[in-house]
């Protein structure tokens, strides 16, 4: 999709990266897309048709890797809140409906529409505050991306990282000495 996004917007796909992934990447992040896409002086049609783009391929990302449904399932079962905080753009939460990860969390946080994102240790009290969760009684699970496992530590909640998988190495796995899971199932045996 980011070569016809660049195309419609009349860029080379290595300028409409290092401007989507760079100066724009957190605009789009903690509000609407379009004041991301404003950046492009687009016209508004083709604004749309960028929007419109992306929609089948990020709901095409949210889709539970194997065995993250049931491990949810199971320890909501077991009786605990189990919450989402996400850094990404407005289209996840819309889309979100639409998805199988629908109706398996107490709470979601998604950083375009609080206007956070992690580590900023206010997105992980407002995802403790909705699940009515202390900090020393949470854990928060992550790949550790946007230094999120030690914003999680700072706000005094047990960071566990999940080890990407091998063929998911598109970057390298952030340093960590914390605990670390190679898949979601494996979470019941620390809880």
């Amino acid at each position: 999709m980011r070569p016809q996004v660049a195309a419609r917007l009349g860029l080379t796909l290595e300028d409409f990266d290092a401007r989507w992934y760079g100066d724009l990447a957190q605009i789009r992040e903690i509000g609407p897309i379009a004041d991301a896409l404003a950046a492009f002086d687009a016209r508004p049609e083709v604004l749309e048709e960028v929007v419109a783009l992306r929609r089948p391929v990020t709901l095409e990302g949210l889709v539970p890797v194997p065995g993250a449904a049931e491990t949810i399932a199971e320890l909501r079962r077991r009786g605990l809140r189990i919450g989402l905080i996400t850094v990404c753009s407005e289209d996840v939460p819309q889309l979100w409906p639409e998805t199988a990860f629908h109706g398996l969390f107490d709470a979601e946080v998604f950083s375009s529409s609080v206007g956070l994102r992690k580590p900023d240790p206010r997105i992980y009290r407002l995802a403790l505050d909705e699940l009515g969760v202390a900090a020393e009684e949470a854990v928060f699970v992550g790949d550790g991306a946007n230094d999120e496992l030690a914003g999680a530590e700072r706000v005094g909640m047990t960071a566990v990282m999940l080890e990407r998988p091998s063929e998911d190495q598109r970057e390298e796995q952030p340093e960590w000495g914390g605990r670390r899971i190679g898949a979601l199932p494996e979470l019941l045996d620390l809880l």
